[in-house]
C-alpha cells in the first residue's frame, strides 16, 4: 500500500495495491494490523454509505463530542473530497486538504479525528462509503459553512445541492470554542 502524506499530521490518502486481471480486481479495504502499521489504529463501530448525484455536496460535518475518524472511500463515480482541521489548539487548526477520490483510482482518504470532512460528486452519481471509530451523535454535529471565505475551498461547482443543515452551516471563526474537537483527545 502506498502512503501519501497530506501535510496535515495524521491526515493520510491511502492507495491500496490492486491485483487485477482480465476478470476484474481484488483489493484489501481494510486488514486492522496493515493499517494500525501505517498509524491508524482504529476501531471502526459504523459503517455509512451514501449514493448523491452530480452536483450534491454533503458537508463540512464533524462532531464536538464522539469525535469521528473516517476512512473514506468511493466504489461507484468520482467526488472531489475534502478534511478540514477544526481541533481547538492544533497547529494546523484551519488547515485543509482535498483530492479527487473516484472508483477508478480506488484512493482512500484517513480522516482522524476532530477533521470537518465533505465531498462533491463530480460524476453523474457516486457511490460513497465510510468507516467511522464512533457512533454518529446528531446532538454534537456541526456543519461548517461549505463555502466559508476563510477557508477559500476549491469546490468544483458554485451552487451546489445543499441539505437545508449544510446551506445552515457557521463560518468556522463562528463556531463557539466549546463546540470545536480539542487537539490531542480523540
Amino acid at each position: 500500500m502506498k502512503v501519501i502524506e497530506t501535510g496535515i499530521p495524521g491526515l493520510l490518502v491511502l492507495e491500496p495495491k490492486v491485483f487485477g486481471d482480465a476478470r476484474g480486481f481484488f483489493l484489501e479495504t481494510w486488514n486492522r494490523s496493515r493499517y494500525a502499521e501505517l498509524g491508524i489504529d482504529a476501531e471502526f463501530v459504523q459503517d455509512n454509505l451514501s449514493y448523491s448525484q452530480r452536483g450534491v455536496l454533503r458537508g463540512l460535518h464533524y462532531q464536538y463530542e464522539n469525535t469521528q475518524g473516517k476512512l473514506v472511500q468511493v466504489l461507484q463515480g468520482e467526488v472531489w473530497d475534502v478534511a478540514v482541521d477544526v481541533r481547538r489548539g492544533s497547529p494546523s487548526f484551519g488547515r485543509w486538504y482535498g483530492l479527487e477520490l473516484s472508483a477508478e483510482n480506488k484512493r482512500q482518504f484517513w480522516i482522524p479525528p476532530g477533521f470537518a470532512h465533505g465531498f462533491c460528486v463530480t460524476s453523474e452519481t457516486a457511490l460513497f462509503a465510510y468507516k467511522c471509530t464512533d457512533a454518529y451523535n446528531p446532538k454534537a454535529e456541526i456543519s461548517v459553512l461549505w463555502n466559508d471565505p476563510a477557508l477559500s475551498l476549491p469546490w468544483p461547482v458554485t451552487e451546489p445541492a445543499l441539505s437545508a443543515k449544510d446551506a445552515a452551516g457557521l463560518p468556522l471563526a463562528e463556531i463557539p470554542e466549546d463546540k470545536l474537537p480539542v487537539w490531542g483527545c480523540a
